[in-house]
């Protein structure tokens, strides 16, 4: 299923989730609506999560408000989180004895039920269908909600509301008790309404009733219209916008806007908004952080590494822009000091793997093979029993040949295809090892099926044919496989324009021939063989 987009003016979101279900498609709807945006995830046509951004309702807080634990659990958690960093909060408030499974699962539903009905109330904006993109697992907890029991809970609620808001039009509305409800006679007030009762002071807005009370927004503005149709309560006006504090709630705007778009994967939109933050304050962390990342992501590290450093020194200390900050330094070639930041995301995380991983990987880019050869070794020890990551047998391969052990750099290779068949990486280097070792027709079918895995084919794949074709002198073959190879990363290497260039050379296109050796220089001033075949070209012109 291809993206789908548009504006619910003209379809609404009722009608796109019904078409998501009925599909029984998975992916991320994306919906947004001025500066307002929410994300509704499905799994075969099933909803297992959604979220509105920056509404209150995150589900500890959702915990206390409703009686499920109390302040003291949810601290405790958040503590006990704090210290084990990857664990979610559900799952530890579970383990703490504060909550059961059951119980979490049915809050969690009704969290992510909320958030949708929350959304078809949404009259304007546009919406976005990206096919398999799923929240992170490790990070939530997913539910499986039947889309038809949704839509039709929505639908009643949007015609409900359309009653309600004739009197709660605005959430800083601020009511108040005129007759105690408990003095009329033959009169049964539902939980909600008693729930809502000593809140209603004068002196609270909705926004702060919904906060106190536990209630959504629907449940507390039905609660507060009933009161007010049965004689109970009044609005006496919108509590005034203070004066104090427009810059820092614009900064602040800001940095959600760009939160928001940056996770639509609205870069360009993003990074305006972070520009914006940037200009109210300078060194805004949240602003340099994403940008930085923004920049990584378009290529730029040298940019990439302006922002991590021009962020307030907690916030560039931390495990996030480490790590970042260690990508940054090995794009641009300062390996030792991508190593350094690495070591310092290691002191802070202990015995993570992915940190270990990572530096394994930049030891081996920076030239040090037995180094990197060791750290991945150490990271296969920390994983134990669990698989270890594509990258780490993609890297090992490379780092034990490079070290000398080839026996050992081909076994890894192997062991890693067991558990990655269509991995190309690890298809690609394991190759090149064979290659290396005089097995070139080995070698050859390693390169066949990375190009054919149908994952992401890296260029080196191509090269690698381009390589064997030209060395048995299969010069149209090498040029089909290298035109490939710079196709998919025109920078791949100035010995692949050098055999361009003698390829054209060859079939007699002198100036086809004239290109590749130019661009050949271009990459890589000092290759003589190029300069040598170029004044050869023109002294016979």
């Amino acid at each position: 299923m291809a993206a789908i987009e548009g504006s619910i003016a003209d379809v609404s979101l009722a009608d796109i989730c019904q078409l998501i279900s009925l599909g029984r498609k998975s992916g991320c709807l994306t919906v947004t609506n001025r500066s307002n945006f929410g994300y509704i995830y499905f799994e075969n046509g099933r909803v297992v999560y959604a979220f509105v951004l920056n509404r209150p309702d995150r589900l500890g807080e959702i915990l206390v408000k409703n009686g499920v634990i109390q302040t003291e659990d949810l601290s405790r958690a958040m503590e006990q989180q704090g210290k084990e960093g990857q664990k979610r909060l559900g799952e530890i408030l579970v383990e703490l004895g504060a909550v059961t499974p059951e119980d979490l699962e049915r809050w969690v539903a009704v969290q992510v039920k909320e958030a949708v009905y929350h959304l078809f109330a949404w009259e304007q904006g546009t919406f976005h269908f990206k096919p398999d993109e799923f929240p992170d697992r490790d990070q939530v907890l997913l539910v499986a909600l039947s889309t038809d029991g949704l839509l039709m809970e929505g639908a009643r609620r949007v015609d409900e509301w359309s009653i309600i808001e004739r009197e709660v039009h605005s959430l800083d509305l601020i009511y108040k008790i005129t007759r105690d409800p408990k003095e009329a006679a033959d009169v049964e007030l539902t939980g909600n309404q008693k729930r809502l009762v000593p809140l209603l002071d004068g002196s609270r807005t909705v926004r702060e009733v919904v906060e106190e009370s536990g209630l959504v927004e629907f449940e507390t503005g039905k609660a507060i219209y009933e009161l007010v149709q049965a004689g109970f309560a009044k609005s006496i006006g919108e509590k005034p916008q203070p004066d104090s504090g427009e810059d820092e709630a614009r900064l602040q705007e800001y940095v959600r806007l760009g939160q928001a778009f940056y996770k639509a994967g609205m870069l360009e939109d993003a990074a305006k908004e972070y520009q914006k933050a940037l200009g109210q304050d300078e060194s805004e962390p949240s602003a340099r952080f994403y940008l930085g990342l923004i920049d990584l992501k378009n290529g730029n590290a040298e940019r990439a590494l302006e922002h991590f450093d021009s962020m307030p020194e907690e916030r560039a200390r931390g495990l996030g822009t480490l790590r970042n900050r260690a990508l940054a330094l090995e794009e641009i070639g300062r390996h030792p000091e991508a190593l350094d930041a690495l070591r310092q995301a290691e002191e802070l995380a202990g015995r993570d793997p992915d940190i270990i991983l990572a530096m394994g990987i930049s030891e081996f880019k920076g030239g040090d093979a037995d180094s990197a050869r060791a750290t991945l070794f150490r990271y296969r020890d920390v994983v134990g029993r669990n698989t270890p990551s594509p990258m780490y047998y993609a890297f090992s391969t490379l780092a034990s040949a490079a070290a000398g052990h080839l026996e050992e750099a081909i076994s890894l290779g192997r062991e890693g295809l067991k558990a990655y068949p269509t991995e190309a990486s690890i298809l690609v280097n394991t190759g090149v090892i064979l290659d290396h070792t005089g097995n070139p027709e080995a070698a050859e079918q390693y390169f066949m099926r990375a190009v054919n895995s149908g994952s992401e084919v890296p260029p080196q794949a191509y090269k690698n044919l381009g390589d064997q074709a030209f060395r048995r002198g299969d010069l149209s073959a090498a040029q089909s496989h290298y035109e490939q190879a710079v196709k998919l990363n025109p920078a791949l290497g100035d010995d692949v324009f050098l055999k361009l260039g003698h390829i054209a050379i060859e079939v007699g296109d002198t100036d086809l021939a004239e290109l590749f050796l130019n661009r050949a220089i271009e990459l890589n001033p000092d290759n003589e063989d190029a300069r040598a075949q170029l004044a050869d070209l023109s002294a016979r012109s």
